[in-house]
């Protein structure tokens, strides 16, 4: 979406190397000092182990997206699946430049803190403002996309009233769990995770002994050529794969995060892209490529070709409630403590950085807050035109993050600064920084030109917040 300082976080594992001789910036010119509440050890506030964080990083990677994923890819072909892994690839790069920053930085922010040390305020400033809007908007698309879902279990009968209630509903529920503090952040996110995988590995393991090679259908559809065709189906997978960067966003309450962050991160985005690429499979070979192309729900087709009878529809359902609160958990985290970490220094309202239990319990507010006045206008103004147009800005506000994050990595690697990078790792690093980098690029290529277009006014709208908060620090 999602700690405090770097004092206790400096020591080295057990058996572990020592750290470096300056590993980050110095806590008390950054103003990340520890917190006063996570040294008294509040029973409701507990650091991410690395099975949490791992499951942070897939839960908030596959979100509800994914039971539409062979649908929107089926017009291209199997060539597809090519795309997704030429998109695995450069996702596991921008996995390892995170893992590589946090080592270096293990502190909460993610992206911001690493552009902010890089390149200053305002850029700092940039990626923090970005990912904060991208998370809160998305969390409203989150909780619409959930009440289709809940639809099939206790039919809406399409009232908006009812619609609206259940989408508020649901964004809250995780927004409590948050309230409750990181020790039930954890708790859930890791139940959410399992609950959901187990349905979604039973469709991807379950669809081999059932793969009928004849429902593939053509390996290339249409007339362009496969280039065009791997481009225009990454296209549509590649925000599939937003989310990498969660470890990294809550790296002060992983433990040991200079280990942990970069594990999580790379292993999380591997299962996530595991469970894409075989449950995009099994569906393939389960339903016929003619009835995929107009299918509404393509994992519930799926299951009923495997076992028969209609309650696929039920099952995938509940699949996709659990999978939808696991990502609004973990999102409404990751825009808490992007703030969180822009408050301690300056940048955004000092109420961001007052934590309970681990969490910013205003950030979380404010969150919960903002997207839940952005589903009451999408119903009650009848139309999604204006929430589209919102949800498509978030395509181009999560990657900018990414782009300056990696271009802060290229920074710390062209710089020589000896402090920040091992000699021996460099060459790798710095084709690992600009495969991630290029592969940012793509991201924003991907969002197409409305998306560029809006998103850099959205962007830029922040800047009159910059300069208020910049003003307030100047006459302080």
């Amino acid at each position: 979406m999602h700690d405090t300082g770097t004092v206790s976080q400096s020591a080295p594992a057990p058996g572990g190397p020592a750290p470096a001789p300056t590993q980050g910036p110095d806590p008390a010119r950054t103003g990340h000092l520890p917190s006063p509440e996570r040294e008294g050890g509040s029973r409701h506030a507990r650091r991410f182990g690395l099975p949490v964080a791992t499951a942070l990083v897939m839960g908030n990677i596959i979100g509800g997206g994914i039971f539409l994923l062979p649908v929107s890819v089926a017009p291209y072909g199997t060539i597809s699946l090519v795309a997704f892994g030429v998109l695995t690839v450069g996702a596991i790069a921008l996995a390892l430049v995170f893992g590589r920053l946090a080592q270096r930085d293990p502190r909460t922010g993610g992206p911001y803190v690493y552009v902010r040390e890089a390149f200053g305020d305002f850029a700092g400033f940039l990626a923090a403002w970005s990912y904060w809007i991208t998370s809160w908007v998305s969390n409203a698309a989150l909780a619409v996309t959930a009440v289709g879902y809940l639809d099939v279990l206790l039919p809406l009968h399409g009232s908006p009233w009812l619609m609206m209630t259940a989408a508020l509903v649901v964004q809250w529920l995780p927004a409590l769990a948050n309230l409750a503090g990181t020790r039930y952040v954890g708790a859930v996110q890791l139940v959410s995770t399992v609950l959901k995988f187990v349905p979604l590995l039973l469709v991807a393991i379950g669809g081999l002994f059932f793969f009928d090679p004849d429902n593939l259908g053509p390996f290339q559809a249409g007339e362009g050529g496969a280039l065009g065709a791997v481009s225009a189906s990454a296209a549509i997978l590649l925000f599939s794969y937003l989310g990498v960067e969660s470890a990294a966003v809550s790296a002060g309450e992983v433990r040991n995060p200079r280990r942990n962050v970069g594990r999580a991160t790379v292993l999380g985005t591997l299962g996530a892209a595991l469970v894409y690429l075989l449950g995009t499979l099994a569906v393939f070979g389960t339903v016929a490529h003619d009835k995929l192309l107009t299918s509404s729900a393509p994992f519930t087709d799926a299951v009923n070709a495997m076992f028969g009878g209609t309650w696929g529809g039920a099952a995938v359902a509940c699949a996709a409630l659990v999978s939808i609160v696991g990502a609004l958990n973990g999102w409404t985290l990751l825009s808490a403590q992007t703030a969180y970490a822009a408050a301690r220094d300056g940048l955004f309202p000092a109420r961001f950085a007052v934590k309970r239990r681990g969490v910013s319990t205003f950030g979380v507010i404010v969150t919960v807050v903002l997207a839940s006045l952005l589903t009451v206008y999408n119903y009650m103004a009848g139309t999604a035109r204006v929430f589209e147009i919102l949800v498509l800005v978030t395509t181009f506000t999560a990657t900018v993050p990414y782009l300056l994050a990696t271009a802060a990595q290229l920074y710390f690697l062209v710089s020589g600064q000896r402090d920040r990078v091992r000699p021996a790792r460099l060459a790798r690093d710095a084709v690992l920084a600009l495969a991630a980098f290029g592969f940012s690029m793509w991201l924003l290529a991907g969002s197409g030109y409305a998306a560029v277009y809006q998103g850099v006014l959205f962007l830029f709208a922040g800047v009159l917040v910059y300069a208020w908060m910049s003003a307030r620090k100047a006459r302080a």
